[in-house]
């Protein structure tokens, strides 16, 4: 980073952090605000260049955002969608690439057919920040949601271990035969994806004990802060898939979450989600920057690149439905898929296609590819491939993110599981009171003072009946439910002794230190009524 960049660098993460909070504060998807704000302030005359660093976003953002995703999902949600997510994340990964390069070779002639495929492999990952954000904010279909998010965790591997091994073959093609390019190919990607998930569930397995020994909530959190970075650097240093260490890492630790404790998993919860923050509103704010750099790099023959690269928009579009439609329906001409059960709603398959909105990974490819300044091998229509590759970010992220909200609504794709899961909680929560009165009995004797087991008892009561009340009529019609009552009032409670503690520091009545700790006691409370 030069000396001038770190101070606008900072002006960025300040403005995409209000960006961020203005979109929010209006319900709007907080990614594509960014791109169009960044879109927009890339012309405005005086404004300095902020060049997209591939270094910076492959090892410094693109690790810890997956790493927090996988860390939030369900392995056992993934496992059961692993045969439609592995299609996504292998297999279309693959057909997108083939698919866009031979249009690109066709549409730009003057274009190597290695080039049009490292182009191929660049747009071919989607990235689901925006698409997830979008059906959260919206409730789509949770196995739609589980699908989306487990293609967007794996195919990152995929798409830069093809771009690797086409890149090289684009910048020396006659070093190597063509077959031995596909040989040496299929087996550096099988060695990115056996080594990956070897390194990612060793690290993921050694971290998880090294962490259960420490037995300290900060400095379990500041481990887990180093995890995504550590691993990362270590499979790519082995020449691995370090995308898909950090992954299984991740995946691995989220799942053994229950076994930390109560204070790991809310600083872990609460500095993750201010990180995740802090990086997507960074990098979506640095796509929409981009158009002035990429555009200034076409020369004299801009308008026929623009051309073909909304072209190469359309064909990466279409790619996604001819793979995804027939993927789905096909196998069911199988007598034994057919049994399984009745076919998947059009609905799904269309919704699944049409989130297939490109991210910063695939910039982040497109500017790493070598362009000859800095005395290394150019590769050849290098600027043609940094700007298509922006056009299929920015068009898929504008195109396909200002429509998924519309067609979510159309379609009825939203989840319609949530009494069900209401159901499933108040049962759980139910047979866990169970249990805790049950251990409640074992441990009280006659030098138990009674008002305490009768408080215990009560509280455990009032936990068990908030998820049944839900269930119930609408409040409207019964009026305020007993746990939500008892809810407004214990805030209102809390509130209450918060401000008598800092009365109290304002008078010098307490020490800050002993207020700190007053006020985090009330504050694990406040948590446990939100929650």
């Amino acid at each position: 980073m030069t000396e001038d960049l770190g101070p606008t660098l900072l002006v960025v993460f300040v403005v995409a952090l209000g960006v961020t909070a203005l979109a929010r504060r209006f319900s709007f998807s907080a990614p594509l605000v960014l791109v169009v704000v960044g879109l927009a302030i890339s012309f405005v005359p005086g404004v300095p260049s902020v060049p997209l660093d591939p270094d910076l976003v492959l090892f410094l953002v693109l690790p810890p955002l997956l790493y927090s995703a996988a860390l939030e999902s369900s392995t056992l949600r993934l496992r059961e969608n692993i045969r439609r997510i592995g299609q996504l994340a292998v297999g279309l990964v693959v057909f997108t690439t083939a698919l866009v390069g031979v249009a690109a070779w066709f549409l730009v002639p003057e274009l190597p057919l290695a080039s049009a495929l490292v182009l191929g492999a660049v747009v071919a990952p989607p990235d689901a920040v925006a698409a997830a954000s979008i059906g959260r904010r919206l409730g789509l279909q949770r196995r739609i949601m589980t699908i989306l998010e487990g293609e967007s965790l794996l195919n990152d591997a995929t798409a830069l271990t093809l771009f690797r091994v086409l890149l090289a073959a684009a910048i020396a093609p006659m070093a190597v035969s063509t077959g031995a390019t596909i040989l040496e190919g299929l087996g550096e990607f099988a060695l990115a994806a056996v080594g990956g998930v070897a390194i990612g569930g060793a690290a993921g397995w050694l971290l998880h004990r090294v962490r259960m020994k420490l037995n300290d909530g900060a400095l379990e959190s500041s481990v887990g802060l180093l995890v995504p970075f550590a691993i990362y650097l270590l499979a790519e240093e082995l020449h691995t898939s370090g995308v898909l260490a950090v992954v299984i890492a991740g995946l691995y630790l989220g799942h053994k979450a229950t076994e930390a404790g109560y204070a790991t998993r809310l600083q872990d919860q609460a500095v993750w989600k201010a990180l995740d923050t802090l990086l997507e509103a960074l990098v979506f704010a640095l796509i929409g920057l981009q158009l002035r750099i990429v555009y200034d790099g076409l020369g004299d023959d801009k308008l026929r690149i623009v051309g073909v690269s909304l072209a190469l928009l359309a064909v990466t579009v279409i790619a996604r439905f001819v793979w995804v439609f027939p993927t789905i329906y096909l196998p069911r001409v199988l007598p034994k898929v057919r049994r399984r059960g009745p076919p998947m709603p059009w609905r799904v398959p269309f919704i699944i296609s049409w989130a297939g909105m490109r991210g910063v990974v695939t910039l982040a490819a497109a500017f790493a590819i070598p362009h000859g300044i800095n005395g290394d091998q150019a590769m050849p229509g290098y600027n043609v491939v940094v700007f298509a590759a922006f056009v299929v970010t920015v068009g898929t992220l504008l195109l396909q993110g200002l429509t998924l909200p519309t067609l979510i609504r159309r379609l009825h794709v939203r989840d319609k599981g949530a009494q069900r899961d209401v159901l499933d909680e108040a049962a759980a929560k139910q047979a866990a009171a169970e249990a805790a009165l049950g251990r409640l009995d074992e441990l009280t004797d006659d030098g138990t003072p009674q008002h305490v087991t009768e408080q215990l008892r009560t509280w455990a009561q009032h936990r068990s009946n908030g998820a049944w009340e839900r269930l119930g009529r609408p409040d409207e019609e019964i009026g305020e439910a007993p746990s939500v009552a008892f809810t407004r009032l214990r805030r209102a409670m809390l509130g209450a002794e918060r401000e008598t503690f800092v009365r109290f520091r304002d008078m010098g009545r307490i020490d800050e230190g002993i207020l700190r700790d007053m006020l985090r006691e009330l504050d694990y409370e406040e948590a446990m009524l939100d929650r």
